[in-house]
């Protein structure tokens, strides 16, 4: 696929989907492929090139996995030893979840605690020292090693067991053993390093649906290791590169190649409808696509989204850039499967719609709740789901520091039951259209919880 393809692409993504800028990155057969659209902000307009920097969001975790890998592989940590090894003063909630968890369950997102955790503990080098002391608010929802459930708090617990193991921050640590030996030269952590460089902000829609700037800009520092990696466009296709094996540059991390890196893309957990993937690996979503895994993550922070995709079979990848959500998160999921297909002529599985009548959805209704996510589900007409998501006040007065944040609508979101898989349920509209998740069950055979957008959401139980 050549550059003028890719930019017609993107350009129409971007025009129809209202995202200001993106940028994007093809690695096809031994050959990089750039693009670049629009502006850096509405309210003070640059054009965006290869080097202006966005938030890559949760694509940082895979920062986080592959260093613990690294250590691993040095022999300074065990994948599978207690996180307590290395913080014996960590206190949870949850005794025997403290004792129990692993390095490995931090990574694969089975750690079984509320995950959306965003306190912001200061900017000083103690942050992640002070939200690790405060984890033992979190509730524990199951035991470790149960199941998957997206965690951020998760990541910040092992951003902070790299910091005890190397003697120095996380942003050190991530820049002088990942990002310096390999070459990336604009990845950065901190807003001084950001803002003497071309760099975008994000945008979000106001309540009139009008397109406006996304404030606050920056995540707390504690959320570094969960998502606080702002890179550019070539910075990230050259990591996605380093994970293909490819050394044309000349820069490698010797201790991190061939069979330590495929570890990562083996699953370690599964869970088939889930909208993120089928299978997670160490820091990688893995679907199956054309009898292989497709690699990615995601990146999602205030108004901007980012995806990354490998398919090392094909010496693939794929990395996009947007500054807008949540058109830019739509943007990503249109351009993967397109260029995908362009490149490979391989397409990911799209659910199909099933017919249920409404007496089967009644086992679904209810209200779901898990830290952050309040969402009740109630059977619509003609066999569809309705999910009616609440926003947190608590929560987004942590993440903007804005007080007092108002209560906005609640979003109304129609969903279908997945042909040929009970308990599987697609989304049927923008922006979030074909985004899978599905209901889990207990032993008795009652619908105890909702995966939806990777979290698990346990239903409350009636106290009438």
């Amino acid at each position: 696929m050549k550059s003028q393809e890719l930019l017609s692409l993107i350009s129409e993504l971007a025009d129809e989907l209202e995202v200001p800028g993106v940028a994007v990155g093809l690695w096809h057969k031994g050959t990089a492929t750039y693009a670049c659209y629009g502006i850096t902000s509405i309210d003070n307009p640059l054009p965006i090139n290869e080097h202006t920097l966005f938030q890559a969001g949760s694509i940082g975790k895979n920062f986080t996995a592959t260093l613990l890998m690294l250590l691993a592989t040095q022999g300074r940590v065990e994948l599978d030893a207690p996180v307590r090894d290395y913080l014996p003063d960590l206190e949870l909630k949850d005794k025997a979840a403290r004792d129990q968890v692993t390095l490995r369950q931090l990574l694969n997102h089975t750690a079984g605690w509320e995950g959306d955790f965003f306190p912001d503990t200061g900017d000083g080098d103690e942050a992640l020292m002070r939200f690790v002391e405060r984890m033992k608010e979190l509730e524990q929802w199951m035991p470790p090693g149960a199941a998957f459930s997206y965690n951020n708090a998760a990541f910040c617990l092992a951003g902070r067991v790299i910091e005890v193991v190397t003697g120095v921050s996380y942003e050190v640590a991530v820049s002088k053993l990942l990002l310096e030996p390999l070459g990336l030269r604009e990845s950065f952590f901190f807003r001084d390093q950001v803002m003497t460089r071309r760099f975008v902000v994000g945008h979000k829609p106001a309540v009139d649906g009008i397109l406006q700037v996304a404030r606050p800009w920056a995540l707390p520092r504690n959320g570094a290791p969960a998502g606080g990696i702002v890179t550019s466009i070539t910075d990230l296709l050259s990591w996605a590169r380093f994970h293909l094996g490819d050394l044309s540059d000349g820069y490698e991390l010797p201790q991190l190649t061939g069979s330590r890196l495929a570890a990562m893309r083996k699953p370690t957990v599964h869970m088939p409808g889930c909208g993120f993937g089928d299978a997670f690996g160490i820091g990688w979503f893995l679907s199956k696509v054309g009898g292989s895994y497709l690699v990615s993550h995601g990146g999602s922070t205030n108004g901007q989204e980012a995806n990354l995709s490998l398919l090392p079979e094909h010496n693939w990848a794929l990395a996009l850039l947007t500054n807008s959500s949540p058109g830019g998160l739509a943007l990503c999921e249109a351009a993967r499967t397109r260029v995908l297909s362009a490149c490979t002529g391989l397409a990911e599985t799209e659910a199909r719609p099933a017919s249920v009548n409404t007496l089967e959805l009644a086992a679904y209704e209810g209200e779901y709740r898990a830290l952050g996510m309040h969402c009740q589900i109630n059977a619509g007409d003609k066999g569809k789901l309705l999910f009616t998501l609440y926003n947190d006040p608590e929560l987004l007065q942590l993440m903007t520091g804005e007080e007092p944040v108002i209560r906005a609508e609640p979003a109304v979101l129609e969903a279908w039951p997945v042909e040929g898989y009970p308990d599987r349920y697609v989304f049927a509209s923008n922006p979030i259209k074909g985004i899978t998740g599905y209901f889990d069950r207990s032993l008795a055979g009652q619908v105890q919880a909702v995966n939806l957008f990777g979290r698990r959401l346990p239903k409350q139980v009636s106290r009438r």
